[in-house]
C-alpha cells in the first residue's frame, strides 16, 4: 500500500500526464455542447431560442454541479475548472485502484499512460476518458473508486459508489453496477473456496445506491415522457440509426475496429493471466476481483453485438435498446485490466533485479532474462509499453502541431483533413472573427443560420441557432424536431453539407425559425451567393466566412430562379426517421 505522500506525489504525476495528453485550448469534443446546456441550466434566457439548449436535460447533477461558474466565468474559464476537476477526480481513482492492487507508487503513472493509450488505439466504439469535462468524466472517476472496492470485496462501498455515477451518468454508471453484480457473481458465488465467507448480495448499501442514482435515472427517463409509441420509436431510429450509429450500431462499425478490439481483448486476457500466475498472493485476489469486472464489461459487449443483429428483424425494437451504448465500459475497462496488469508484471520483475550497485539497470536486466515464459511475458509487456507511448506521444504532438482545439480539427470535423496547421489556425480566426461580429452586432435572443462544420457557434457567439449536426438534443420531442429540422436545413439533395440558397425557402426559414441572417463557410458554398451580404464588408476580411442577411417577402422575385440543386424537390419527403 502506498504511504500518503507517495500517493499525493502519485496523484500530480498522473494529473500531469493528463493535462499534458487533453490539456488543448478549449472547447474540447463535446464541450461546447455540455456546458453550453449548462449555462442554459443556470440561466434560462442565455440561447433560450435555441433548440438543442433548451432541450430536455438528461445530465441534471453535472449540470447542477460543474454548471454554476458560468454565472461568473467565461466558458472556457469553466472548462478548465471542470477538466481540473475531472481529472483530479480521475487521477485520485486511478492511483486508488493502483494501490489497492498493490502496484508501487511510482508505477501509478505508467498505468495512467498504457490507459488512454489502450483506450485510444483499442476502443470498438469510440469511447474516451480523458479529455474534455463532461458527465462522464466524474462517473468514470467514480467507477475507479468503486472498483478500488470491489477488490477489497468492499461491496458496500462498491454500490454506493457505482450509484453516484449513475447519478453524474446514468450508462456509465449503470453499466457499471450491471458489471460489478457479474463480478459479485463470480467472486462470492462460483469462486469461492470453503473457508471464505459469502457475502450478501442484497444489503442497504445497494438500495442506497439505487436511490442515489435516480439523480441521474430520473432525468434520463424523462425524455420520452409524454411521447406516444410511435414518436418514442422515430426518435429512436433518428437517434441510433441516423445520428449515433457510430458508437451504437455495430453493423455501422469499420472492420478494423472489430479487429483492434478483439487484439485488445485477447491480450489483455493473456496479461492478466500471466500476472496472476507470477504474482505474490497478496496480489492475486485483486487481479481475479478486476479480471471478473472487466468479463463483466465484456459480457456486456457481447450481449450488445447480438443486439446488433437486431435491425434485419426488428428494427424499431434494435433502436430502442441499441441506444443504451452496450461497448461503452468495455471499450473503458478492457484497457485498464491491460493497464494493470502488464504494470504488475513489470514492477514485480522491476522489483527482483539482482542487487548490482555498480551495474547499469539495463545490464541487470539483460543479467536477469531468461529464456522462460516469464521472461516473454516481460518482453510483450515492454513492447507494449513502448508502444503505448508512442502512440499516446503522437496523439499529443498531433494536437500541439495543430495548435487548434480539437473541436476545431479539420480531422474531427472532417472536411479538408489534410489541411496545414496554417490553414487551420486561419479557419479557426475566421471563424472566430464571424462569431464575434454576430455577438457584436445582433439582440442576445437572435437566432442564425450556421454551416455544417462547426460546433462552436454558441460558445463563441453567445447566440442561438436553427440546427447543427453536433447538438442532438436527447428528449423524443427535441430530438424528432432537430431531425425535420436538419433534412430542411442541410437537404439531402445537396449530400447534407450546405444550407440550400433557394428563396422561397430561406424565407419559410425566416418565417418559421425568426432568422435574419445566415453565415456561410465559403469553402463549401463559393466566394459569391445571390443575397446580402452583411460581413465581410469595407475594411472587414474574412476569407473563410461570410453573413447573408435572408430574403425577406419583398425582395425581388427574380431570385426565386436560383438553382442550388435542389429545385423539384421537398425535403419534407427524406426524413431520418425512414432510416433503416
Amino acid at each position: 500500500m502506498m504511504s500518503r505522500s507517495k500517493q499525493w506525489l502519485s496523484w500530480i504525476a498522473i494529473l500531469g500526464l493528463f493535462f499534458v495528453y487533453a490539456g488543448d485550448a478549449p472547447p474540447g469534443v463535446n464541450e461546447a455542447h455540455y456546458l453550453a446546456k449548462a449555462k442554459n441550466f443556470w440561466d434560462p434566457s442565455w440561447c433560450s431560442e435555441d433548440l438543442f439548449v433548451s432541450s430536455g436535460k438528461a445530465h441534471w447533477l453535472f449540470y447542477q454541479l460543474f454548471g454554476w461558474p458560468t454565472l461568473f466565468f467565461s466558458l472556457s474559464t469553466t472548462a478548465w475548472i471542470g477538466r481540473l476537476i475531472g481529472w483530479g477526480m480521475l487521477a485520485a481513482g486511478l492511483a486508488r485502484l493502483s494501490s489497492q492492487i498493490r502496484l508501487p507508487s511510482a508505477a501509478a503513472p505508467l498505468v495512467a499512460v498504457l490507459w488512454v493509450a489502450g483506450i485510444q488505439e483499442g476502443n470498438l466504439a469510440g469511447e474516451w476518458v480523458v479529455g474534455g469535462i463532461e458527465a462522464k468524466v466524474p462517473a468514470y472517476a467514480l467507477v475507479l473508486f468503486g472498483i478500488a472496492e470491489l477488490l477489497r470485496r468492499n461491496w458496500s462501498a462498491t454500490w454506493i459508489l457505482f450509484g453516484t455515477a449513475s447519478a453524474f451518468h446514468v450508462l456509465t454508471g449503470g453499466w457499471s453496477v450491471v458489471a460489478g453484480a457479474i463480478a459479485f457473481l463470480y467472486l462470492e458465488r462460483i469462486g469461492t473456496n470453503g473457508e471464505q465467507v459469502r457475502q450478501p448480495f442484497f444489503r442497504p448499501a445497494l438500495f442506497a445506491g439505487g436511490l442515489i442514482s435516480l439523480v441521474g435515472l430520473l432525468p434520463a427517463a424523462a425524455m420520452s415522457a409524454g411521447t406516444t409509441p410511435e414518436e418514442s420509436v422515430s426518435a429512436a431510429r433518428i437517434y441510433t440509426y441516423f445520428r449515433i450509429s457510430h458508437h451504437l450500431l455495430p453493423s455501422a462499425f469499420h472492420f478494423d475496429w472489430f479487429v483492434r478490439h478483439s487484439v485488445l481483448t485477447i491480450v489483455t486476457g493473456l496479461f492478466l493471466g500471466a500476472d496472476w500466475f507470477y504474482a505474490e498472493n497478496s496480489r492475486r485476489s485483486g487481479i481475479v476481483a478486476l479480471a471478473s469486472f472487466a468479463a463483466g464489461a465484456l459480457l456486456i459487449s457481447l450481449c450488445g453485438l447480438v443486439v446488433g443483429m437486431l435491425p434485419a428483424v426488428a428494427p424499431d425494437l434494435a433502436a430502442k435498446l441499441l441506444r443504451f451504448y452496450w461497448f461503452r465500459l468495455a471499450d473503458a475497462i478492457t484497457p485498464l485490466a491491460l493497464a494493470c496488469s502488464i504494470t504488475g508484471l513489470l514492477s514485480s520483475y522491476a522489483s527482483k533485479l539482482p542487487a548490482e550497485p555498480d551495474a547499469s539497470i539495463w545490464k541487470r536486466i539483460r543479467s536477469s532474462v531468461q529464456r522462460d515464459l516469464r521472461s516473454t511475458c516481460i518482453i510483450a509487456g515492454g513492447i507494449v509499453v513502448v508502444f503505448a507511448i508512442y502512440h499516446a506521444g503522437r496523439s499529443t504532438w498531433e494536437r500541439v502541431a495543430d495548435n487548434v482545439p480539437i473541436s476545431h480539427s479539420n480531422r474531427l470535423l472532417g472536411l479538408n483533413r489534410s489541411a496545414s496547421y496554417w490553414k487551420q489556425r486561419r479557419t479557426m480566426e475566421d471563424w472566430i472573427d464571424v462569431c464575434r461580429f454576430v455577438r457584436a452586432n445582433t439582440a442576445t435572443d437572435a437566432v442564425l443560420l450556421t454551416p455544417r462544420h462547426q460546433q462552436s457557434f454558441k460558445w463563441y457567439s453567445h447566440r442561438a441557432e436553427v440546427v447543427n449536426w453536433k447538438d442532438i438534443p436527447q428528449d423524443a420531442e427535441h430530438l424528432r424536431k432537430w431531425a425535420r429540422r436538419f433534412v430542411e436545413v442541410f437537404p439531402m439533395e445537396l449530400s447534407t453539407m450546405r444550407v440550400t440558397i433557394r428563396y422561397d425557402r430561406l424565407r419559410d426559414f425566416r418565417r418559421r425559425y425568426e432568422v435574419d441572417w445566415m453565415i456561410v463557410d465559403r469553402r463549401v458554398v463559393g466566394p459569391q451567393l445571390p443575397l446580402v451580404q452583411v460581413y465581410p464588408v469595407g475594411e472587414e476580411r474574412n476569407s473563410t466566412y461570410a453573413v447573408y442577411r435572408l430574403p425577406t417577402i419583398n425582395d425581388s422575385p427574380q431570385n426565386e430562379t436560383v438553382d442550388d440543386g435542389t429545385r423539384g424537390e421537398r425535403t419534407n419527403d427524406s426524413s431520418p426517421d425512414s432510416t433503416p
